[in-house]
């Protein structure tokens, strides 16, 4: 029963590492996929048997385009893909009118279509234009009432695809925006905690530069976090089973602006390390015993970080503010404790010491909450004494 149970877990954190490298569709993929085949057949049902339309074949095509990401992208693609296909059906029953040859309508209509697809702001719209000018030629059916029943079977298929997108499940992407805010402070506490040990020992350059790649991949997490509130903002417009489903908190904009200083700071911060680690570079390291009042530093900074995830991931909570007021507070001594070994060195160490202490300085600003709170997640109190004096 163990090794089951042991097996059991193996097999789903194997599925998890697989989901999340994008190998395997993850639960959102599955129920789009699942929908854009329901408004498929649901589509083929209406047109094929029920208004037996001699080309069904056009409505569950729709439909399946028309199952997006969100209800308001749904709903925006549906007026696209119906103006490119009456475009495109249009354009190729004038031309087979005229000429009275598929090839010959073929050589009017394709490039007509391809420059209407790319010219209209339709984005990825605009192939429809070109590929139902040729369904509609390759077929044959260019009538008038044939060119009547495409419109109708198109109008059909996009109308359920729509409401299949936005009465089944309709998709919220919220839960995205919750996640990624969550790995910011996360991110920073596991940088902060390795610049802790690290600046004690003999670090190298590779060592440094290692920092220094981190810090420089946060821009590129906040940049994720502002693309998944587009999607949130989205997900929420024209859908009418959103406050139905179980809503997710995330921060406000100011989360992203105090982080995105932060991300500066640690940048900073581990390009000036990697500077004292170089050969080529004529800036000596600070002395160690400085060194040791830094690493105190951003060991606390570390655990302020840390609060913020567990703030951000449970709620505000009373006993964690304090916690975070008194890491933040501890972090503040121990700058107090390093800003004494400014007078102490040579002129060079002095610059490399000074440039560090002025980034511990800003991060700290940073990472403490003004009146309004703004370096804490959404709905956590403030908590005083003011933490930007010191003792």
């Amino acid at each position: 029963m163990v090794r089951t149970g042991r097996a059991g877990e193996g097999l789903k954190a194997s599925w998890d590492s697989l989901v999340a490298d994008g190998r395997l569709p993850g639960r959102y993929q599955l129920v789009q996929s699942l929908k854009a085949a329901a408004a498929a057949a649901l589509a083929w049902a209406v047109t094929g048997w029920w208004l037996a339309a001699p080309m069904a074949l056009m409505a569950p095509w729709a439909a399946v385009a028309l199952v997006q990401g969100t209800v308001y992208r749904s709903l925006r693609s549906a007026v696209e893909l119906l103006a490119m296909m009456a475009s495109g059906t249009l354009l190729a029953a004038g031309a087979a009118a005229v000429t009275g040859d598929t090839m010959a309508a073929m050589l009017i209509a394709l490039p007509l279509t391809v420059l209407l697809g790319n010219w209209a702001p339709v984005g990825e719209q605009g192939l429809y234009a070109p590929t139902t000018a040729l369904f509609v030629l390759a077929y044959g059916s260019y009538s008038l009432p044939a060119v009547g029943h495409r419109l109708l079977e198109t109008a059909v298929g996009a109308a359920v695809g729509v409401a299949v997108n936005a009465i089944v499940l309709p998709p919220v992407h919220s839960l995205r925006v919750r996640t990624l805010a969550c790995a910011l402070p996360r991110d920073c506490s596991l940088l902060l905690h390795d610049l802790s040990e690290g600046i004690v020992e003999e670090y190298d350059e590779e060592q440094a530069g290692r920092w220094h790649q981190a810090a420089g991949e946060l821009p590129g997490a906040l940049s994720e976090l502002r693309s998944a509130r587009g999607w949130a903002s989205e997900s929420f417009r024209f859908n009418p089973g959103h406050r139905l489903r179980r809503s997710t908190p995330s921060p406000s904009d100011k989360w992203d602006v105090v982080w995105a200083q932060v991300g500066n700071r640690l940048l900073t911060l581990t390009l000036t390390l990697w500077e004292t680690a170089s050969e080529q570079r004529a800036l000596p390291r600070p002395p160690g015993r400085s060194l040791e009042c830094l690493s105190a530093v951003l060991a606390a900074a570390a655990e302020v970080c840390a609060a913020d995830q567990t703030i951000m991931e449970q709620g505000p909570d009373d006993a964690c503010l304090e916690q975070r007021a008194g890491h933040l507070a501890e972090a503040r001594r121990a700058l107090a404790d390093a800003k004494e070994h400014l007078h102490g060195p040579g002129p060079d160490a002095g610059a490399s010491l000074g440039s560090l202490v002025a980034g511990c300085q800003a991060l700290l600003d940073d990472l403490t909450p003004d009146d309004e709170g703004s370096a804490l997640p959404a709905g956590a109190r403030p908590h005083r004494p003011d933490l930007r004096s010191t003792p």
